[in-house]
């Protein structure tokens, strides 16, 4: 069985060599990750971090399951009708290290919450249902490695007059007019925030590899190189959005990480790179028989995908993104092609790999990473037959199939008998029960749009 970090506990031992090399730390973020791949824990001074190693802090369980607000909506039972017990936070091996971004020297650590008083993992927590999904596909011979892309915009905190956002103008230059896709000059005119943004990655340890200016207007994309643990690479994103997120703020921006924050401007996409490893690491897909894997690998992917299309596209705003360009609405694949689901890049041996383009980067990259490797199980394991790859622009449009609505996702998602022999079946249903609750708050109010429809 394949050692994750989801189980271990970081001694105080290590605590006293960080804070030996780093006495000026003031205090210390304790978290875990959710289900929307946000953190959630305690803000603890530095004078209480050895309690913190020793016995762990305590705080909500029903964390894993809150919505993006970080409410709860009894999913499961849990949160209110369990009485919202505490489980005990403890720090996860070689994860503690500064946050650079911070008005106040500050550490942080991420935590592996168990239950209390038994000790036991959460099985809701999306770090154990990952690791779950990776056990079996090493027990079936399959080692995933795994990269995410994350997009984002940059925006200005303080919003219009309409209440919407608007782009974040950048120190120094005038605000930006127009797209500037690919364009080196915009990477350097953004040279402040993204140096910033490489240096706290290196101090945090963060494999960081690469920026662009993307499609739209204040768009960028940050890389994170392949890692051969999907726990860890999902981490990673994780991590980094987190880190994006506080260099902004600290240079008088904000970053975000919806799904579809422009009507006019593209939207912004988790793109994960899977491959899968022998014993020795070198690349299946691109050894002997890598072709007929590959294949397999991708019919699972369209197998599942309408199944877990709910991860992908977790929320209201989340749909509006596949109404943009280069954002897939069938289960197309292809060579080099940016137009399908599942692109394969340029490249052979080592580089051979699924580029996944489905989820917005406003899903949760341990339940995205979670149904990819799925996919790729129950392809592999049925050795199922993928599609004709397509030429040029996918020109099936939006497959019938096509969940295009969060209700009908959420409701496929929580029906699907495939998928449940992959993910727990339960964890399905209280997604779907906490994603539900969160669109009924979310449209509580009457939009602005609806008095110019109705009125």
């Amino acid at each position: 069985m394949h050692e994750h970090p989801t189980g271990q506990t970081a001694s105080v031992t290590e605590w006293h060599a960080f804070h030996a090399a780093n006495p000026d730390i003031e205090a210390i973020d304790a978290f875990v990750i959710d289900s929307c791949g946000n953190t959630a824990g305690k803000r603890l001074p530095a004078a209480d971090a050895e309690k913190l190693y020793r016995d762990g802090i305590m705080f909500s369980a029903s964390c894993f399951v809150a919505d993006c607000r970080g409410l709860g909506h009894d999913a499961g039972g849990l949160g209110k009708s369990d009485g919202d017990p505490d489980g005990v936070a403890r720090p996860l091996p070689g994860t503690l290290c500064r946050a650079p971004w911070t008005h106040e020297p500050t550490a942080q650590v991420v935590c592996h919450m168990v239950d209390y008083p038994a000790g036991q993992s959460l099985w809701f927590d999306p770090r154990v249902i990952l690791a779950g999904i990776e056990d079996r596909c090493r027990a079936a011979g399959l080692h995933p490695v795994v990269a995410c892309e994350l997009e984002f915009y940059l925006v200005d905190p303080q919003r219009g007059a309409d209440g919407r956002v608007v782009p974040a103008t950048l120190p120094g230059r005038p605000p930006a007019r127009r797209a500037a896709n690919l364009s080196l000059e915009a990477v350097e005119e953004a040279s402040g925030f993204l140096r910033r943004v490489n240096e706290a990655a290196a101090a945090q340890g963060l494999p960081v590899c690469g920026a662009v200016a993307e499609y739209g207007i204040g768009q960028y994309e940050v890389n994170l190189r392949h890692v051969a643990d999907p726990v860890l690479a999902a981490d990673h994103a994780v991590l980094l959005k987190r880190l994006v997120k506080g260099v902004a703020r600290s240079m008088g921006m904000e970053a975000t990480f919806m799904a579809k924050p422009f009507v006019a401007q593209p939207g912004s996409g988790l793109h994960v790179h899977v491959s899968l490893v022998d014993e020795q690491g070198r690349n299946r897909f691109g050894g002997a028989g890598g072709e007929a894997l590959l294949r397999h690998g991708i019919a699972g992917l369209q197998a599942l995908l309408f199944d877990s299309f709910a991860l992908f596209a977790p929320n209201f705003n989340s749909q509006r993104r596949y109404l943009g360009l280069f954002v897939p609405t069938s289960r197309d694949w292809a060579n080099n092609n940016r137009s399908v689901a599942f692109r394969i890049p340029p490249g052979t041996g080592e580089a051979r790999r699924i580029e996944h383009r489905v989820a917005g980067a406003d899903a949760s990259p341990h339940l995205t990473v979670a149904a990819i490797l799925a996919g790729l199980l129950h392809g592999l394991s049925h050795r199922l037959e993928a599609t004709v790859p397509v030429d040029g622009r996918a020109s099936s449009g939006g497959d019938a199939e096509f969940p295009g609505d969060l209700m009908v996702a959420l409701d496929r998602l929580e029906r699907s008998q495939l998928l449940a022999q992959y993910l727990p079946a339960e964890y399905l249903k209280i997604y779907a029960e906490s994603k539900r609750g969160e669109y009924l708050e979310f449209i509580e109010e009457v939009f602005p749009r609806e008095y110019d429809f109705y009125v």
